[in-house]
């Protein structure tokens, strides 16, 4: 059976690097299923989760807390350029949990002082937080 190579780049290395008969990614126009020997996409993602299913075990799937960036397919390689990364065993709970109630503060305030600007910076910084403790119930 055919399998893809899975990278997930970020400007701090290669987060992940694995081989995958199936990728779920959610793209800025909706959910993109990657299967082998797909035809060449690139395509922007959202800060969402991206499910790789491995070709290790039918039931092994990695789950990865993706921040933005790129995806491209080509030649049954699968290269992501992500702001930032985190695979579900790397992330600290206790730690987004706090960058979580920071957002919250964060937006209530900027919301109170009608700046549009910080309550924009704060709403990416709850959807990043929010999405990394998704992922994390993963395990």
């Amino acid at each position: 059976m055919d399998y893809m190579t899975v990278q997930v780049i970020t400007p701090n290395g290669i987060c992940y690097d694995h081989h995958a008969y199936f990728i779920l990614l959610s793209t800025v126009d909706g959910e993109l299923g990657v299967l082998p020997n797909m035809i060449p996409t690139i395509a922007s993602l959202k800060i969402d989760e991206l499910k790789v299913r491995r070709i290790d075990d039918e039931k092994h799937v990695d789950w990865i807390s993706i921040n933005g960036g790129i995806a491209e397919v080509r030649n049954n390689l699968v290269t992501i350029v992500a702001d930032s990364a985190e695979r579900e065993r790397d992330i600290d709970v206790t730690r987004a949990e706090r960058a979580k109630r920071r957002a919250e503060s964060e937006l209530q305030e900027a919301e109170n002082k009608r700046d549009v600007d910080a309550a924009k910076r704060a709403e990416v910084a709850l959807h990043r937080a929010l999405n990394r403790l998704r992922v994390s119930n993963h395990r």
